[in-house]
């Protein structure tokens, strides 16, 4: 299947049942189904991947005024290693910059470096380190904090 059928719709309180059962597939610490209904609840611009009808992806992006924090990034398993990670943060840029965004930050744990090479390619840069901010098997892990100036 090619990426040429990829779509992009806001995600709705329909699809987190979805999203919750593929978060806890993905992540050993997941968000909860109130993450994710308190994020469109809010006002994130919360977002679903598609390919060919599927859903493949999600994503929540906090914006405030001319600053987007991408909070959340995921692809389902059977998907990746296809590009589909860039696609989708190729999505959220675009749509932040259409926003008015100007700024886009993210943090990333140190030891996922799928994630960063993917950050490093898009362009973003490290400009800070966030100790003992995400929970890990271990206790707790830091994260890198990076930015995007489009």
């Amino acid at each position: 299947m090619t990426t040429q059928s990829l779509c992009f719709a806001p995600m709705t309180e329909h699809d987190l049942d979805w999203v919750v059962e593929q978060e806890t597939a993905l992540h050993r610490f997941p968000w909860s189904l109130k993450n994710f209904a308190d994020s469109l609840a809010v006002g994130h611009a919360c977002w679903l991947m598609r390919e060919a009808d599927a859903p493949v992806g999600y994503a929540v992006v906090l914006g405030v005024l001319d600053e987007a924090h991408l909070l959340n990034i995921s692809v389902v398993h059977a998907a990746q290693g296809r590009g589909l990670g860039r696609r989708l943060l190729e999505h959220l840029l675009s749509s932040a910059q259409c926003s008015g965004i100007r700024q886009f930050f993210l943090e990333v744990r140190t030891t996922n470096l799928v994630a960063l090479a993917l950050y490093r390619r898009a362009g973003f840069v490290e400009i800070g380190r966030r100790k003992g901010y995400y929970p890990s098997s271990e206790g707790r892990e830091d994260a890198i904090v990076m930015r995007l100036e489009p």
